[in-house]
């Protein structure tokens, strides 16, 4: 009788810093619920998963480029850009849906440029990517003048994709668990997004293989871009208005969660699952300063702080993996 293969290491690893964010979180969970009666109301576990519901979305796509060696830095800006031109779409008659597909179609043009830049050019994606951030940002402001769309006017049903409920479950986290599920699904068992890890591990010996290494840079980055789209229509839905400013910090947050989940930087490794838990803790650490009345500027060194020893972390593990 054959013995059964060992697990490969990354996948022990990846086990173990799961289950390792699961423990914190429910030890957050369980000194918070001491140090606040209002933590583990109805009301605070609701804005908790309502906060890291739609920017849990982007936290998927940056997972998935971070996995193929890539990073993008324009998440917050395209993000904003969604709204803007979903919001100034439907301004102009378009109506919502149409709008709204108009926006993520765009934003998937942005990231189809960033990738075209660095697989074609040859640019790095940070550098890419902070361009693309500015510009961006920059279009935004220009759209609206600086000042927020006022969209006061959109359906009720459109509406209820931000605001509704079925049950006492929000339609925002039915929409991010069926797209963390059917991430999470294609990342470990399709052969398409396994070739994402293996770019990511070693481009050049990806491409000896056979993989188009710069296909799979190309759509990652595009996919990224798409789900910031997304998000974007997500929240104009949920605001009823659309923000230039919105979405200012969000890469900071957004590249945190995936790899305090256990995404490497250096690419070819991380799971959805654990940059979902990633998201989350963010999360409850946000809730729990907010409610043991933190000040905001303690709020943004502690989360500074995370975010440099989740890289610390993960740049001591890459050392040991090579």
């Amino acid at each position: 009788m054959e013995k059964p293969m060992p697990t490969p290491g990354w996948r022990r690893l990846a086990g173990m810093r799961e289950i390792g964010l699961i423990l914190i979180i429910l030890a957050l969970f369980a000194a918070m619920s001491f140090a606040s009666p209002y933590f583990l109301t109805w009301e605070n576990m609701r804005a908790m998963a309502m906060a890291f519901a739609v920017e849990g979305i982007v936290v998927v796509g940056m997972t998935i480029l971070l996995i193929s060696g890539g990073i993008d830095l324009s998440v917050g800006s395209v993000t904003a850009l969604a709204m803007v031109i979903a919001g100034l779409s439907f301004l102009n008659g378009v109506d919502p849906w149409t709008a709204s597909l108009i926006a993520i179609l765009a934003c998937a043009a942005i990231g189809a440029i960033m990738g075209f830049f660095v697989t074609k050019v040859g640019l790095h994606h940070f550098i890419v990517s902070l361009a693309a951030m500015v510009i961006a940002r920059g279009a935004c402001l220009l759209g609206t003048g600086g000042r927020p769309l006022g969209l006061f006017t959109l359906p009720p049903e459109f509406k209820f994709i931000g605001q509704g409920s079925i049950g006492v479950i929000p339609v925002v986290i039915i929409i991010f668990i069926v797209v963390v599920v059917a991430f999470d699904f294609m990342l470990r068992r399709t052969t398409m997004f396994r070739k994402v890890f293996y770019t990511g591990s070693n481009e050049k010996a990806a491409a000896y293989s056979g993989i188009r290494t710069k296909k799979v840079i190309f759509l990652t980055t595009t996919l990224c871009s798409a789900l910031c789209g997304v998000a974007g229509v997500i929240y104009m839905a949920r605001f009823g208005s659309a923000q230039p400013t919105f979405g200012i910090g969000m890469e900071l947050n957004v590249i945190a969660a995936a790899v305090i989940g256990g995404a490497s930087l250096s690419g070819g490794s991380g799971t959805i699952l654990g940059a979902i838990l990633g998201t989350i803790l963010l999360s409850v650490v946000s809730s729990s300063l907010a409610l043991l009345d933190v000040s905001v500027y303690w709020q943004d060194i502690i989360r500074g702080s995370i975010l440099l020893a989740a890289v610390t972390i993960d740049h001591y593990l890459s050392k040991r993996r090579s």
